[in-house]
């Protein structure tokens, strides 16, 4: 196998958290310790999924393995005892305590990329940065990230402390990084890790199960997802004349478009491991006949419900 290609690939943890409806942790386990095993490096999860029960999987997971992986950690999303979402905190002494709750969960004394999920419209972006600098000083985290921000937070963070990675949702049929984000991040030097990549399954024709949470996903909803199937036919079309899955397209896309970025993909089964693991990048060529058959926004519906989306710091203009 390509070890130097699965590098190009992190392994995202979210959907181990009962995130897209019932999962198994023995399941989780096994694929985290193939993902590992087949040279996937880098793992990323957050510590309000699941409330803590992702962290405590890959904790367990990583036991014995640690050198072997780069975690990836967001924090400052609030939930509530039923799970449900109520707001942001990156104030610096509440992700300091965040922060000695993951180490603990996660069996290990350091995090190798630290970032806030979201923007917190309380706190100056410096400050938040400020405080996960002093962790780095500290040595419990190797780098910062920043998640879902716009150029100006960018801008802001990076004057404050030089930030490693952009987590962001990028694929098909979200491309709206390009026009703005991306050129910052050039300009800057810094990386990206790119969520999102089969646009939670659209793209790959994935069906929803009972609590699923992407049925309340616009892209999803019965008004906009006849249209959207008929889009993605016309991929799952290409797919089946080159010999490949619709999903090894839609990574295969990215990989091709965005070299210098890193897909995370949600693999929650080994099969869909191995799938993604064997996508290589597009030619230009094919590249060019996807991006006719899936212009840019002709995917109806938001990638969030509008409440989530117009909170959002990297949708501002």
């Amino acid at each position: 196998m390509d070890v130097m290609q699965h590098q190009r690939i992190a392994l995202g943890c979210m959907g181990m958290s009962g995130a897209y409806g019932k999962t198994d942790d023995a399941q989780s386990i096994a694929v985290i310790h193939a993902a590992i095993e087949r040279g996937v490096t880098l793992l990323d999860t957050a510590d309000f999924y699941g409330s803590g029960h992702n962290e405590l999987l890959i904790g367990q997971a990583i036991a014995g393995r640690r050198d072997q992986v780069r975690l990836s950690v967001k924090f400052g999303m609030m939930r509530g005892p039923s799970g449900a979402p109520f707001g942001v905190d990156a104030r610096p002494a509440a992700l300091k305590n965040f922060l000695a709750y993951s180490l603990v969960r996660l069996g290990t004394d350091y995090v190798d990329v630290y970032r806030p999920a979201r923007l917190d419209p309380a706190v100056p972006i410096e400050d938040t940065i400020g405080a996960i600098a002093d962790l780095v000083k500290a040595g419990s985290v190797r780098s910062i990230g920043l998640s879902e921000v716009g150029p100006e937070t960018i801008r802001r963070a990076a004057k404050v402390h030089p930030i490693a990675d952009l987590q962001i949702e990028y694929s098909l049929a979200s491309r709206g990084p390009e026009d703005a984000i991306f050129p910052v991040l050039a300009e800057l030097g810094i990386g990206a890790t790119l969520y999102g990549v089969l646009s939670r399954g659209l793209l790959s024709a994935s069906p929803i199960a009972a609590g699923d949470g992407r049925a309340h996903m616009p892209r999803f909803s019965a008004d906009h997802r006849e249209v959207n199937d008929r889009l993605v036919a016309g991929l799952q079309g290409l797919a089946t004349r080159w010999g490949i899955t619709p999903s090894q397209l839609a990574i295969g896309w990215v990989l091709g478009k965005q070299p210098a970025f890193v897909p995370i993909l949600g693999m929650r089964k080994l099969h869909q491991l191995d799938e993604a693991l064997t996508a290589r990048p597009l030619s230009p060529e094919r590249m060019a006949e996807v991006e006719a058959t899936l212009p840019r926004d002709s995917i109806v519906g938001a990638r969030y419900p509008v409440a989530h989306l117009s909170a959002l710091d990297s949708e501002k203009r």
